[in-house]
Parts: C-alpha cells; sequence; structure tokens
C-alpha cells in the first residue's frame, strides 16, 4: 500500500522576480518623478494667469474665459482618458503606456511653451492632458507589480507623499520662474524633467501586463470616455457660468450621467467587461472610492478660494502664497509614508475617520480666518489638513488597488484616480459656484456708484472688483473694504459647505471601511527559500485573481 508523501512542497514561485525586487526602490523613484511633473503643471499655472493675461510681450492677452480653458481643456482630456488609459496598460503593457504618457505630456510642454496666442495655448494644454492621462494610473499600477503585497503600503504611502512634494514645490517653482523668465518658462521646465524621466525609466522600470486580457470591450470603452468628458465638461461650465441650472450645463450633465448609466448596464451584462462591477458590491471598495472622491470635492474647492484669500485679500505674491502652504505639503511627505504603520495599530476605519474629520477642521477653520489672521494661525491650519490627507489617501489606495488582483492593477489605478479627479473638479465647479453667488450677493449693494457697463463685471469675483476699483480711480476707493468684506463673507460660507463634505466623508468610512485586522502568524520559512521569505507572503500567479473569483 503505497504511503503519503513526506517530503516537503515547495512554496509557491514569487510573484516579482528577483532582479526587479532588487531595485523597486529605485523603481518607485522614477515612478515618483514622472507623477512629479504632471501634478507640479498645474499648480505652477494656477501662479501663472495674471502673466498670461498680460498684453504681449509679457503675456498673450488671454481673457479670463481663455484662462480657464487652458486649464480647463487639461482637465477634460485628462479625466476622460484616465479609465481607457488604465485598460490600455493591462493589456498592451505599462511600461510602454508610460513612455507613451511622458513623451506627449513632454511634447505638448514643449509646444505650450512657445504658444503665439491663446488657441494655441489650449490646444497643447489638451495635448499634455493627454499624455498626463497615461502616465498617472501607470505610475500606481508598475508600483504595485513591482513591490510584495506586504510593502505596497509603505510603496503607496511614499507615493502619496510626492504628491504633497508637487503641491508645495509648484506655486514656489512657477513664482521663481515667472520672476525671471517669460511665461512659457513654466511649461519649458517641464522637458529636460521629462527627458531624465525617459532615461530611466528605459533603464530602470520593467514592463509587465494582464497575461490574460481576454477581448477588448469596446463598447464599454467608447461609453466611458464619452460620459466622463460630457459629465466633466457639464461640471466645468456650471462652474463658469456658477449656475447648475442653465441649459447648456443640464444637457452634458444629464447627457454624460445617462451614458455612465449605460456603460454600468452595459459592464454588468458583458462576458468580458472593462471593469468587475461587483467590486462596487463590496463596501470596503466603495467607500474607498467615495472617500477619495469627497476628500478631493471639499480640498479643491478650499484650494480654489484661498489662492484668491492669500493673494488678493492678504496681498502676498505667488511665490508667498506657495511658501505659506508649504507646511500642508510637509505635512503630506512626513505623515503618507507612515500612515501604514498608524493603520496596522488602528485600523483603516479609525486612521481615515480621525483623518477625514482633520480635513474637515481645517476647512472649518476658513469660517473664522479675517484679513488679520495671524500667518501662525493659517500655518498650522495647513498642516492639520496635510496630516489628515496624508492619513486618508494612502489607506484607501491600498484599498482600492488590492481588492483587485494584480494582472488589473492598471484598472484600479485608473478607477482610484477617476473618481479623484471627478471629485476634485466638482468641488471646484460647486464650491466655486457657491463662492462667486454669494459674493454677488454681498457685493451687489456697494455697485450703484459703478457705471451700469461695468457694474456686472464688477460684481463677478473680488479680482474684477479691485480692478474696476482701480479703473475708476479715487472714485473706485470706496469699492475697496466692501470687496474685501464681500469675499471674506463668501468664503466663510464656502468653507463651512467644504467642512460639511468633509464631515460627510468621515461618516462614509467610519461605517464602511473595514476595521483592524487581525495579527497573522507567518509561515515558517522552508530550507532553501529563505529570499522568498524574507519578502513576507508570496503568492502564485493568479492566486488573487482566484481569491477574488471566489469572493
Amino acid at each position: 500500500m503505497p504511503q503519503p508523501s513526506t517530503a516537503p512542497t515547495a512554496p509557491a514561485a514569487p510573484r516579482i522576480p528577483e532582479a526587479v525586487h532588487r531595485r523597486r526602490w529605485a523603481v518607485l523613484g522614477v515612478l515618483m518623478l514622472s507623477l512629479l511633473i504632471v501634478v507640479l503643471d498645474n499648480s505652477i499655472l494656477n501662479v501663472a494667469v495674471k502673466t498670461i493675461a498680460a498684453p504681449a510681450p509679457t503675456g498673450i492677452g488671454a481673457t479670463q474665459s481663455e484662462l480657464e480653458w487652458s486649464i480647463n481643456s487639461y482637465t477634460l482630456v485628462f479625466a476622460g482618458l484616465l479609465f481607457t488609459s488604465g485598460l490600455l496598460g493591462d493589456r498592451l503593457g505599462r511600461k510602454k503606456v508610460l513612455l507613451f504618457g511622458i513623451t506627449v505630456f513632454g511634447i505638448g510642454s514643449a509646444l505650450a511653451a512657445m504658444s503665439g496666442s491663446p488657441g494655441e495655448l489650449i490646444a497643447f494644454r489638451a495635448l499634455m492632458g493627454l499624455g498626463a492621462a497615461f502616465v498617472m494610473p501607470a505610475t500606481l499600477a508598475v508600483l504595485m507589480n513591482v513591490f510584495e503585497r506586504d510593502e505596497q503600503p509603505k510603496a503607496i504611502g511614499i507615493w502619496a507623499g510626492s504628491v504633497g512634494l508637487a503641491i508645495a514645490i509648484g506655486p514656489i517653482t512657477g513664482g521663481i520662474l515667472l520672476e525671471h523668465f517669460w511665461w512659457g518658462s513654466i511649461f519649458l521646465i517641464n522637458v529636460p524633467v521629462v527627458i531624465l524621466a525617459l532615461a530611466l525609466m528605459v533603464w530602470l522600470v520593467p514592463d509587465s501586463r494582464d497575461p490574460h486580457p481576454g477581448r477588448i470591450d469596446i463598447p464599454g470603452v467608447l461609453l466611458s470616455v464619452v460620459g466622463l468628458v460630457l459629465l466633466v465638461y457639464g461640471i466645468i461650465r456650471g462652474g463658469e457660468l456658477a449656475d447648475f441650472t442653465d441649459p447648456t450645463v443640464l444637457a452634458p450633465v444629464l447627457g454624460g450621467l445617462a451614458v455612465l448609466v449605460l456603460f454600468v448596464l452595459h459592464e454588468r451584462r458583458s462576458d468580458h467587461p472593462a471593469i468587475d462591477m461587483s467590486y462596487f458590491k463590496r463596501p470596503a471598495f466603495s467607500a474607498a472610492v467615495a472617500a477619495i472622491a469627497l476628500v478631493f470635492f471639499a480640498l479643491m474647492g478650499v484650494t480654489f478660494f484661498s489662492a484668491f484669500y492669500l493673494q488678493s485679500v492678504r496681498g502676498y505674491s505667488a511665490l508667498q502664497s506657495g511658501l505659506l502652504i508649504l507646511p500642508l505639503a510637509v505635512a503630506q511627505m512626513v505623515f503618507a509614508p507612515r500612515a501604514r504603520l498608524v493603520v496596522e495599530r488602528f485600523g483603516a476605519r479609525a486612521v481615515c475617520t480621525v483623518g477625514m474629520l482633520l480635513v474637515a477642521l481645517g476647512l472649518a477653520a476658513f469660517a473664522f480666518f479675517d484679513a488679520g489672521t495671524p500667518v501662525w494661525v493659517m500655518e498650522v491650519v495647513f498642516f492639520l489638513q496635510g496630516a489628515g490627507m496624508a492619513h486618508i489617501m494612502p489607506p484607501v489606495t491600498v484599498a482600492i488597488m488590492q481588492a483587485l488582483p494584480r494582472e488589473k492593477a492598471g484598472s484600479g489605478s485608473a478607477i482610484n484616480n477617476t473618481f479623484r479627479q471627478v471629485g476634485g473638479a466638482l468641488g471646484v465647479a460647486v464650491l466655486g459656484s457657491l463662492l462667486s453667488s454669494t459674493y454677488r450677493g454681498e457685493i451687489e449693494g456697494h455697485l450703484g456708484a459703478v457705471p451700469a457697463a461695468l457694474r456686472d463685471t464688477a460684481g463677478e469675483s473680488v479680482e474684477a472688483t479691485l480692478a474696476v476699483a482701480e479703473k475708476l480711480g479715487p472714485a473706485g476707493r470706496g469699492l475697496v473694504a466692501p470687496a474685501y468684506d464681500a469675499f471674506l463673507s463668501a468664503m466663510h460660507v464656502t468653507a463651512i459647505a467644504s467642512a460639511v463634505i468633509g464631515v460627510v466623508g468621515a461618516v462614509v468610512v467610519a461605517l464602511f471601511l473595514p476595521g483592524r485586522a487581525p495579527a497573522q502568524t507567518a509561515a515558517p520559512a522552508v530550507p532553501g527559500h529563505e529570499g522568498e521569505a524574507r519578502r513576507g507572503s508570496v503568492r502564485a500567479p493568479g492566486a488573487e485573481a482566484g481569491e477574488s473569483a471566489r469572493r
């Protein structure tokens, strides 16, 4: 009678090749450099809008609408293609998609720097958005395929901290460049960084893809692009008009939502869906996605009005304003890489709930700011906001990315970034509209002495009112103090609305994110496989996908 074998079973082959594993931190550095360029660019542009609006040769004489579209054309293309680019990365190879995206971004940057008209700038900014849409999801997808599961939270924390670095150095870099060079330098600065990133990518970054991608879901891809572009366009348009009931706003918003509903229905019925909708049935996954959207909704809205507060009301320059928000970035860079340690001790639910409440507290603090608020108080508030963000983004990103099989990392990253981008666009549009409408209501009673031809313009924003006051000379001096008061009143209302959104986010994560995970006992290492044991829990290819299917 044969006896059962007692020989030890060899552990599953490691998911990450040893050669890739050894250079994983260098790869992460390259990914952070790529992410830095993309995030940095938008924060730099916000500093330069006044210069670009100036007549040639200082600027290109862009109108307010053209300036808005130089920002919005990027956002529209970027948001519309995020999901598609993630799918293509899984199918074609994430390194290839990353190289393509950073190359297109670099070309778009060089062309934008040489723009001779606002129309050219808008077109080249859209090209930059195309490149950025292929960069951001790919960075996170590559990260998930060069780090083992136990190291992914640490790597994601560092990845998230690099966003804080970009937020900090963007306005500072932009301010320095504009003080010494022409406006196009804010785009041209990207080109040498892109060249360096390309060289390092070719050398260090390994390629990876879904080994069994199946047929491409062409109808699903097209529906996602059309739906997201329509929705984001409608949101942007609503922010421009400060009126979400206008037909030109309602039509694209409702149309976009209808197309996205068709997308969901199609995905649920397809035998080869672009994204498995069953993931959204998991409370932890859906709560993580909602938390990202809500925190960026609140934070992007307050970022929008804080720039006006610091520069228009407090009188700080663009460079000084950038330096003032350094505590927010420093807090993110310090705490984000360490967030995993707090999560291990207290659980994602407690950590993210406290983080959301810190963000909400920081937003609510703006309701008490006035023209004489001490600088140190602002610095403390910015630091609290950064600390809150640092304890939200890494845990929820880990929750999203580890819910999907490693082979679908591009899709997971695309979902993460799409909800973040749409939430941010909504925050700027909705809270910006609230700020604008409240300001107009506050300032209208003080515009009686303004010529009728200038009255509508003067009521648009604090910047517009101050510009009209300057144009009127001595007769306009009486508008300055009411403009500051009206803006502060509008900022207080908008800050409370932002804080409420932050509290809603805290409730969502408190109810649905998982609590502290039970401690697990590590399996003993098998002789001869110490290297694999050193790398933590190693899974056989397809194991995560199998577990996902069983769940």
